[in-house]
């Protein structure tokens, strides 16, 4: 009876404990479900993330590519720009080389054309100055006689009082014509037209050019003076020696103008000629004692020599 009631605990027990150790089964099955889901719920989200970095590593290299290509196009053009910068460059420089050899021949043909025209005005000038060879002027003759007689008469009593002698020889001067050298008189001028005379006989103009250079000419009391007719433009010329004339004169140089515009002075027992200013300039500058001279001149006779200059060229004014 004992056993029985000691093998019923024992089946009790030993059931108790199959129950106890199916309950504990169960409740490990339970949590290890719950793991397996929640690793496929990892494992679904570590998919995911996977796919997600996926798709973003394709779409960075799908932008790298796209920025490499680009970049490989940007590179061509610029090559493309660079190379058609080096041909602009080259036909700029071919075009410059050019201008540079057509400005070269351009600026000889100028030369060549300024040395014609230079020849030319210088025929011109000489044609016109030899055309004016029967010509004289006569400066400084006031306007109030014409008005009592004719320049013509007025020129005979000229001659007559200053070179008595040509008159004898020659009889009455013929001349061509004579008249003032501007045609209306203007009121603003304070100095007589000059009378510009054309002689009919050269040797007879001449013989009363020589006798005007050996004296000054008088006519009813005024000094006149009688020289060369010129072109306008080489009296302008020799106008430009004006200042050097009377300085040299004053040192007693004994300066004239040659024809047409050539200063000569004497010194030392021999007389020296001068084309250009320039020409003169260099010649006192290598004669110490002359450039002195001429320094000391011109200071101490400033004043006087500037008056008497304007008065001159006044006098000497051209046509």
């Amino acid at each position: 009876m004992q056993f029985k009631t000691q093998l019923r605990e024992a089946e009790d027990n030993w059931e108790k404990n199959l129950k106890t150790k199916i309950s504990h089964l169960e409740t490990e099955n339970s949590v290890l479900k719950a793991k397996i889901n929640q690793l496929e719920n990892e494992a679904k989200e570590m998919k995911d993330e996977a796919k997600q970095m996926k798709d973003e590593v394709k779409k960075m290299k799908d932008d790298l590519q796209r920025k490499s290509d680009q970049k490989e196009k940007d590179d061509q053009k610029t090559k493309d720009e660079i190379q058609s910068l080096r041909t602009r460059i080259q036909q700029l420089e071919s075009g410059d080389l050019i201008r540079q050899q057509d400005t070269i021949k351009q600026n000889q043909k100028n030369e060549k054309i300024e040395e014609n025209m230079k020849h030319l005005i210088h025929k011109t000038e000489d044609l016109e100055n030899r055309s004016r060879r029967d010509n004289l002027r006569i400066i400084g003759l006031p306007e109030d006689h014409d008005k009592r007689k004719s320049l013509d008469i007025i020129l005979q009593e000229i001659i007559k009082e200053n070179c008595s002698e040509i008159l004898e020889q020659e009889g009455k001067v013929e001349i061509d014509r004579i008249h003032r050298s501007l045609p209306v008189l203007n009121p603003q001028l304070t100095i007589p037209r000059n009378v510009i005379a054309k002689f009919k006989n050269y040797q007879i103009k001449e013989k009363i050019l020589q006798a005007a250079k050996k004296k000054s000419f008088r006519y009813q009391g005024t000094t006149v003076r009688i020289t060369q007719d010129l072109a306008a433009s080489t009296l302008k010329k020799r106008k430009a020696w004006n200042t050097i004339f009377w300085k040299a004169r004053e040192l007693g140089l004994q300066p004239r103008i040659n024809y047409p515009v050539k200063l000569t002075i004497f010194l030392q027992g021999k007389v020296w000629s001068f084309n250009k200013i320039e020409e003169f300039q260099e010649f006192v500058k290598k004669r110490p004692d002359l450039n002195r001279k001429f320094d000391v001149q011109v200071q101490n006779s400033r004043e006087s020599s500037k008056a008497l200059c304007k008065e001159r060229e006044h006098k000497a004014k051209e046509e």
